[in-house]
């Protein structure tokens, strides 16, 4: 039923983001970072040098934002795809890869409704930390390198914002429109996702079944949503490094900024390489992959059918 869908999918994306959100947020930090201002090398050294100057929970940064929008992200994008396989396959006939496609098209269109702007505020607290060891690293080489003022200053504390905050400032000043800055660019990220995803899941998770009409083991569900979700990952990686960059609202000292996709695409081409659209692509599998992993294993649980089948006895 619709409701079990829903519950699943929210359940999913809660347990999902709780594991890996600190990958996450040392992807958006590499991905934003441009030559010639990089304070990461890699992940891990992402990772422990947030641990060391923001604390453990500082890899937390924008999680409450991605733990409330997350359900019904999740719950969007699994059901929308579930709701247009159905009425893809109405002839009774199996789903040829075409309309497989199509179904995961139409997910991925559905779902931005509510990943743009969790996105667009998860990436602006994710990357404030970013911003700040960068200004406080330029500033403490300007004072090394002056013979007036050969004592570093000390640094100055950073005004942490909220996710309320930045909201009621892009409301105010741009409306609604404010909380969807890069709708084309997460539009162009997550449809050609859910095109591969999808699709990709199924035909594996079908290899693990021995009798067409019995799902395949639990384990090969999570096996299919991890491989599958990270072949996905990895092939939007270029539009996921775009889009990144175009959500930023605050940039670091000496870094571009962009006026379109097609501006932030030349740009990032000719002063960093087409390597760079590489930036954080595993990270982003790492996260990706055991995100899909658990969704898709807990839609085999059926943990939501379960709990919603206990209530008429709990009323009893």
């Amino acid at each position: 039923s619709l409701p079990a869908k829903l519950i699943n999918g929210g359940i999913a994306g809660l347990i999902g983001v709780t594991c890996v959100f600190p990958i996450d947020l040392a992807k958006t930090r590499l991905q934003n970072q441009q030559n010639g201002q990089r304070i990461y090398t890699s992940m891990s050294d992402c990772l422990i040098k947030t641990i060391r100057s923001e604390g453990y929970f500082g890899m937390y940064r924008g999680a409450a934002v991605n733990l409330t929008l997350v359900t019904p992200e999740k719950a969007i994008k699994l059901a929308a795809n579930d709701f247009f396989r159905h009425h893809l396959s109405k002839d009774g006939k199996k789903l040829t890869l075409l309309r497989e496609m199509l179904a995961g098209c139409g997910a991925g269109t559905c779902q931005v409704i509510v990943t743009t702007p969790m996105e667009m505020l998860k990436i602006q607290l994710q990357d404030a930390g970013r911003i700040a060891a960068q200004k406080k690293l330029m500033a403490a080489q300007a004072q090394l390198s002056s013979s007036l003022a050969p004592r570093p200053a000390e640094p100055a504390v950073e005004k942490r914002t909220t996710a309320t905050q930045i909201t009621r400032e892009l409301l105010q000043s741009k409306g609604i429109a404010g909380l969807y800055k890069g709708l084309g660019a997460t539009l162009l990220r997550d449809v050609p996702f859910s095109i591969v995803y999808f699709p990709l899941f199924a035909n594996l998770n079908k290899l693990g079944q021995r009798d067409p009409n019995v799902k395949a083991p639990f384990y090969v569900s999570f096996l299919s949503g991890c491989v599958a979700g990270s072949t996905a990952a990895v092939a939007v990686n270029p539009c996921d490094v775009i889009k990144t960059r175009l959500q930023s609202l605050q940039r670091g000292v000496n870094e571009d900024t962009y006026s379109g996709i097609l501006d932030c695409a030349r740009k990032i081409w000719q002063k960093e390489g087409p390597t760079a659209f590489l930036k954080g692509a595993y990270c982003r599998a790492l996260v990706i992959a055991p995100l899909f992993g658990i969704a898709q294993v807990v839609y085999f649980l059926g943990i939501a059918e379960f709990l919603l089948d206990m209530l008429p006895k709990h009323r009893a």
